[in-house]
């Protein structure tokens, strides 16, 4: 006797996206179909009722799970034994079949590069759906692209899902539709989408505030030549990657400092109303993670959760930090995309990976939304290409096959070998040399739009935008810090006011770039404000109004001149 049916009327209420492309897909009926969705918005759920529906009526008599990781594998069994479908999570290749007792089996995309003819075999033997979990992972090699098209082409169905529908590299996704635009570009195309900003919309996933931390940083090259830069400034892509590198030294004091506003940060959520929130660490490598570990150690008197992909028991180590009330876990890069933590509120960004793809994986572990009015809090390095991607978050992208490359310098190999811990040889390791960091606030992103002028950390200025309320909507987040910058503002005057004033000087000194490009920023954010409570738009859309209008970048990126124009465009809506 095999596995009994599952009861479609012991399932949760959907939401309005799911319920719609289930709709959808009940309707189409055809053998492939692409949901896009937004982490944490449930794309889970939704695909478990999509099997319970085709194994209740007869369309298929099995269901294979293809996850990224082992750890995805024991989450999605959970889940699917939750709602009366049972899935062999311990399937290896060397098992062939799975016992009568299951529906199916959860398996990776390692497990199905590796032999694909064993799951070929296994998907012709039944009548089968495949759900595709993170579907783009199946272009992240040839033989896993290959392997999961020679196994799973035989299926009766097969389900996509992804919360990043799109990709570094031109590698095809298997079944995965493309369609060539009037630019000639073949683009990926989706059956449903549900995006960043129609889930924030509906109160599905939570507002993300970005703390942006520039500072001086000073290092030695190999030939024995000490510089300095400050961490935002526009210098060439080796400088950028060499200052971002100083940064997140564990020996200097910029990792300390954005660690102790990460930490002050989270304990303002705990306190106002989070009383679980936890805080995630994304890390380059192995040393730097328990490095940071003991950091923060130091700082909270509290260990950490260490979680690295190749250790033994990180599986269960996640696990037990879910449900904990401990604070603070460290992970090499990210805790993988589909890990479930909601309780995580608060991340610091202390790794070199760089592309789209990542950024938006690694946010993705932070917005997860359980009740109205929780925010989350993400720490970053002052990094243009940062700044860019968070300022950029409810942008919807598509894989493009054939596209010109836009070299940033920034992408994850470069950054990679610039900023890795040599191992071959002393000689290797005396290449760089991090000499000291220090950290301040230098603007918060929200919505597109950029808020506040530099804080020292530490200060009282720095505190008044850590001490954010631990719940608020999307628009009192807005409003919250347009007041902050604008007390900010207010004080930085008095204080100009009390000071004695100078002997007159022949010359004023003129203003250096950066410090011309705050002026400005800080000006074009009291516009939009401005523009806001007279029109009632959200701050973003009038940013991206302008960035329609005149082109450019987000304004945490802006050059002098896009910013005057913009300022100039503002003053005419």
């Amino acid at each position: 006797m095999g596995a009994r049916l599952p009861v479609l009327e012991s399932f949760p209420a959907l939401r309005s996206w799911q319920r719609k492309a289930l709709v959808e897909y009940l309707r189409r009926r055809s053998e492939d179909f692409l949901a896009v969705a937004t982490p944490g918005a449930g794309k889970t759920t939704f695909a478990l009722r999509i099997a319970a529906e085709l194994l209740a009526d007869g369309t298929v008599e099995a269901v294979t799970v293809v996850a990224p990781t082992e750890h995805l594998k024991t989450q999605w069994a959970v889940a699917a034994a939750r709602v009366g479908i049972q899935l062999d999570a311990a399937f290896r290749n060397a098992d062939l079949h799975s016992s009568a007792d299951f529906h199916g089996a959860v398996v990776t995309y390692a497990q199905v590069g590796i032999a694909p003819q064993v799951h070929r075999r296994r998907t012709m033997t039944r009548r089968t759906l495949v759900i595709l979990d993170e579907i783009h992972h199946a272009g992240d090699s040839r033989s896993w692209g290959d392997g999961v098209k020679a196994a799973f082409e035989p299926a009766v169905r097969r389900l996509m899902l992804t919360g990043t529908p799109f990709r570094s590299d031109e590698n095809p996704i298997p079944f995965v539709s493309y369609e060539r635009g009037p630019d000639g570009l073949q683009r990926s195309r989706a059956d449903s989408v549900y995006g960043y900003s129609d889930a924030l919309a509906d109160g599905v996933v939570r507002p993300v505030i970005f703390l942006a931390y520039s500072g001086e940083t000073r290092w030695r090259t190999s030939a024995g030549d000490e510089l300095a830069a400050r961490l935002g400034e526009p210098m060439t892509q080796d400088l950028i990657a060499q200052a971002w590198r100083t940064a997140l030294d564990p020996a200097g004091d910029w990792m300390p400092q954005v660690l102790r506003a990460a930490d002050a940060r989270l304990q303002v959520l705990r306190a106002g109303g989070v009383s679980d929130a936890a805080g995630l660490v994304i890390a380059t490598d192995q040393q730097a993670a328990r490095s940071y570990a003991r950091l923060i150690e130091r700082i909270t008197g509290e260990r950490a959760v260490v979680v690295l992909s190749d250790d033994q028991g990180a599986s269960d180590r996640i696990a037990a930090f879910t449900v904990s009330e401990q604070r603070w876990m460290v992970a090499v890069r990210m805790v993988s995309e589909g890990v479930d933590i909601p309780r995580l509120a608060v991340g610091v960004y202390a790794t070199s990976a760089s592309t789209p793809l990542f950024f938006a994986q690694a946010i993705g572990r932070f917005v997860r939304a359980r009740r109205p009015g929780e925010t989350a809090s993400v720490f970053l390095p002052s990094v243009p290409h940062l700044l860019g991607l968070a300022s950029e978050m409810e942008v919807e992208r598509d894989h493009v096959l054939g596209g010109p490359k836009h070299g940033d310098g920034l992408d994850d190999d470069l950054l990679e070998r610039a900023q890795r811990n040599e191992q071959a040889s002393g000689e290797l390791e005396k290449r760089f040399e991090a000499l000291s960091a220090t950290a301040e606030l230098d603007q918060v992103i929200f919505d597109g739009a950029s808020f506040g002028t530099a804080a020292q950390a530490g200060t009282p200025e720095e505190e008044e935008y850590l001490g954010l309320p631990g719940l608020l909507t999307a628009d009192q987040v807005a409003v919250l810090l347009s007041k902050r910058q604008a007390d900010q503002l207010a004080a930085q005057r008095r204080r100009k006011t009390a000071e004695p004033v100078p002997a007159p000087r022949p010359e004023s000194r003129p203003m250096s770039a950066a410090e011309r490009r705050v002026s400005l920023r800080r000006q074009l954010n009291a516009l939009v404000a401005a523009h806001h409570h007279r029109t009632g738009l959200p701050h973003g859309k009038i940013h991206a109004e302008l960035r329609r209008r005149c082109g450019g970048p987000p304004s945490a990126q802006a050059t002098i001149e896009q910013l005057e124009e913009r300022i100039a465009t503002v003053q005419t809506l």
